[in-house]
């Protein structure tokens, strides 16, 4: 018999609820009657309101798993693994893997109020600190990556308990060479072209102090973000689509598509997210970026409210590694890179209910932008992306309309 134990969900530091692992492993979210009855309650997600914007309180337990929303916000793969080795608890006990992340989560959210589930008796094994294997934070992805802090001299500081830090550091694919310089340089290309692109920096390994003992490393450099999740008056909440659309993080490639993203996007945030997702999807196809999935975009509620498309992230090409790769998501009826042309760009608008003429503007306008951008590219672009690039390019019936 699982646990019995309780957490409290803090939004902008703010208690709007509980999760309870209850006996026959079961994990119940129940929002607190002071968060449902505030007309001005901060967005917790858009999966919790319905089809006529009203919160949703009636939430069914789920069975071993957290829901999907807060699944989402625990790490994937083998960067699970590595935490939930660190932390003492068992990978697939999400209700207690959370809490031990719960501190510095993604957005505004905290679980745990500072203290263990109640009652006090239950709670995962920590393993000792100072012995160079502590808990530290990471986003939710598969990639390794950690919460860091910039210096004053340009170099980063994984926090030893992996708390705070308005940077992440993504260390060196151990698969495929050159990641780290690969998402540099396609996150450099798409703010030339007009792209909401954080700040970001290619750092030396040599210069990030603090990095976990035990984990494999290969290669010389890391890709590091600023954290648009954190700002100057403090944590900016947001949610990925994967959370938006109640799905859970291995569903990120087939519960949706660009076309569901669209709709969302254009109810909740009008032409200026449409516009930007336009963009963005075109310079995905252009640069051959197979993994846009779900969880690849984001909203944020910068005024605890209403809804923005986040700053974009996670731009790689991913056919300098995966020659054949393909989108990550149907665009409209097909993943194929080359299906992204403008007559598709008629039906996918007619399909998601867009302005067909912004849509069309805005994916020629892309293309045009790009065009110029690579054209100036000098030795910005690896040899062995710039090579992949070129010969995608001389297929695609966008880049060549």
């Amino acid at each position: 018999m699982a646990d019995l134990a309780v957490v409290d969900v803090l939004l902008h530091d703010r208690r709007i609820g509980t999760l309870t692992n209850l006996p026959g492993e079961r994990v119940l979210f129940a929002f607190d009657e002071s968060y449902i009855g505030d007309a001005a309650r901060p967005t917790l997600s858009l999966s919790f309101k319905d089809r006529f914007g009203q919160i949703i309180a009636d939430i069914a337990p789920t069975r071993v798993r957290l829901p999907s929303f807060f699944s989402n916000l625990l790490p994937e793969g083998a960067m699970r693994e590595y935490l939930a080795r660190q932390a003492g608890v068992a990978s697939e006990r999400e209700f207690f893997l959370l809490w031990a992340l719960g501190r510095d989560l993604p957005g505004a959210l905290k679980i745990g109020g500072g203290g263990p589930p109640r009652p006090e008796d239950v709670k995962p094994r920590r393993r000792p600190a100072g012995n160079g294997d502590t808990l530290r934070f990471s986003l939710a992805g598969v990639q390794l990556k950690f919460s860091a802090v910039k210096e004053a001299g340009g170099g980063l500081t994984v926090p030893a308990e992996g708390v705070g830090g308005s940077w992440i550091v993504k260390l060196p694919s151990t698969v495929h060479a050159g990641v780290p310089e690969n998402e540099f340089t396609m996150m450099k290309l798409a703010r030339r072209i007009g792209i909401d692109v954080p700040e970001t920096a290619l750092v030396k390994l040599a210069k990030i102090a603090g990095l976990p003992e035990g984990v494999e490393i290969a290669g010389r450099n890391a890709f590091a973000i600023r954290r648009f999740d954190r700002g100057p008056a403090g944590a900016v909440h947001m949610e990925d689509f994967a959370q938006v659309f109640g799905v859970y993080p291995e569903q990120k490639y087939r519960k949706a598509s660009y076309r569901s993203i669209a709709k969302v996007l254009w109810i909740e945030t009008g032409e200026n997210g449409v516009e930007e997702f336009v963009r963005r999807l075109v310079f995905t196809a252009l640069i051959g970026n197979g993994d846009m999935h779900l969880k690849n975009w984001s909203l944020v509620y910068p005024d605890g409210r209403r809804a923005a498309l986040s700053p974009a992230y996670d731009f790689v090409s991913t056919i300098a590694y995966i020659r054949n790769d393909a989108l990550a998501l149907n665009f409209t009826d097909s993943k194929e890179f080359a299906s992204l042309t403008i007559d598709e760009f008629v039906r996918f608008a007619a399909k998601a209910g867009l302005p067909e003429k912004l849509t069309l503007d805005t994916a020629r306008e892309t293309v045009s932008r790009f065009r110029e951008a690579w054209r100036k590219r000098g030795d910005l672009v690896p040899p062995p992306v710039e090579k992949a690039i070129a010969a995608h390019l001389k297929a695609l019936p966008l880049w060549q309309s």
